[in-house]
C-alpha cells in the first residue's frame, strides 16, 4: 500500500536560485511518514510520552529535477521492509498535478529506540500490526 501526503512549496523552502533547497525532500519525507503514522492512528508524541521514538538510520535520496516556489507537491510512500526494529520505506516527491513528474526519491531506513538510550527496541505491537498490513 502506499500513503500519499500533499505538500506545497513555500518561500522559506527554496534557496537563492528559487529552487527546493535539496535538503528539504528530507523533511519533505518526514512528513509525510509522520502523516502515515497519523493515518494509523498513532501520534508521535504518545509514542514519545511511552519513551519509544524513530531514528533515521540511512537515507540514500536522488535528485532528478527542481521544485519551485508554489509547486503543488506529493510525497508518495511505500514501506519496502520490515524487520525486527527497522522499517525501510521508499518515498517519492512527484508532482501533484502529474505523478509521472518525480522530484526526488529515495530509501529511508527508520529504527524504533527507547527514547532515554537511543538503544534499539522492538516496535509497539498495534503499529508493527498497521504496518506488516500496509507493507
Amino acid at each position: 500500500m502506499e500513503f500519499s501526503f500533499p505538500i506545497r512549496v513555500y518561500y522559506e523552502d527554496t534557496d537563492v536560485a528559487g529552487v527546493v533547497y535539496y535538503a528539504n525532500y528530507l523533511k519533505f519525507m518526514e512528513r509525510g511518514r509522520t502523516e502515515w503514522l497519523r493515518h494509523w492512528g498513532l501520534d508521535q508524541s504518545v509514542l514519545i510520552d511511552q519513551d519509544i521514538a524513530f531514528a533515521v538510520r540511512r537515507a540514500q535520496v536522488d535528485y532528478y529535477r527542481p521544485a519551485r516556489f508554489n509547486d503543488a507537491l506529493e510525497v508518495v510512500s511505500t514501506i519496502k521492509e520490515i524487520r525486527g526494529v527497522r522499517v525501510l520505506f521508499h518515498q517519492k516527491i512527484v508532482s501533484a498535478n502529474d505523478r509521472e513528474l518525480v522530484y526526488a526519491e529515495g530509501e529511508i531506513l527508520v529504527v524504533c529506540v527507547t527514547l532515554s538510550t537511543m538503544r534499539p527496541r522492538p516496535m509497539p505491537e498495534e503499529l508493527l500490526e498497521e504496518m506488516s498490513r500496509d507493507a
